[in-house]
């Protein structure tokens, strides 16, 4: 059984709180159907959160998305990627402690960060990287794309399976203002609140 860490419980409790629209949960039935899909062939499921930089709505997805799984025990590898890299940005770091997680960085320029949610599970690793990153390396995976610019701009993605979009609006609009964190945590508790009602509906 996982041990989530407390801080990281009261973030998912928060998260469990949000009333999901109608229209959202038909956005995301797609992806609902994919994830339930492979399980019933027994097959992995890997999911590639994309969006142009890798930098704050594609990670939020990975995690929460990894978190999410774990929590309902279905097993999963979560990733993201961009077409251009930038950093994790610092602003949805900060966002994702607030929720509770412990997060350790190496290096500087793009940091890679580590990412404890729970006791006794491995750290997700994160950093800013193109979406056939190595790090990402899986033969089959469904690309979910977290913004439109991506969506829009990334007609063909190799080795994928299955594109689902999964839009978000981006928190980058309020850098720099009084609501930056409120805004940052808001979306970060957005894409948590979907990524747990997304395997709360699927059959193990």
């Amino acid at each position: 059984m996982v041990t989530f860490y407390p801080e990281v419980l009261s973030g998912i409790d928060k998260a469990l709180t949000l009333e999901i629209p109608d229209e959202r949960k038909h956005v995301l039935q797609e992806l609902i159907k994919y994830i339930q899909q492979k399980l019933n062939k027994k097959e992995p499921v890997n999911l590639n959160f994309i969006c142009t930089h890798n930098s704050r709505r594609s990670q939020f997805s990975q995690i929460w998305g990894k978190v999410a799984a774990t929590y309902h025990d279905i097993p999963i590898s979560s990733f993201s990627g961009g077409v251009e890299v930038t950093a994790f940005n610092e602003r949805a770091v900060a966002s994702i402690r607030r929720s509770g997680f412990r997060v350790n960085q190496e290096g500087t320029e793009n940091p890679t960060y580590s990412i404890y949610f729970a006791e006794d599970l491995e750290p997700i690793i994160a950093f800013s990287k193109v979406f056939d990153d190595p790090i990402n390396a899986s033969p089959k995976f469904a690309a979910v794309m977290t913004c439109s610019h991506a969506d829009e701009n990334c007609p063909f993605i190799p080795g994928t399976e299955a594109r689902i979009p999964v839009r978000y609006e981006d928190p980058k609009a309020f850098d720099g203002t009084a609501e930056e964190a409120a805004r940052y945590d808001e979306r970060s508790l957005q894409i948590a609140s979907e990524m747990f009602y997304v395997f709360s509906q699927i059959s193990k």
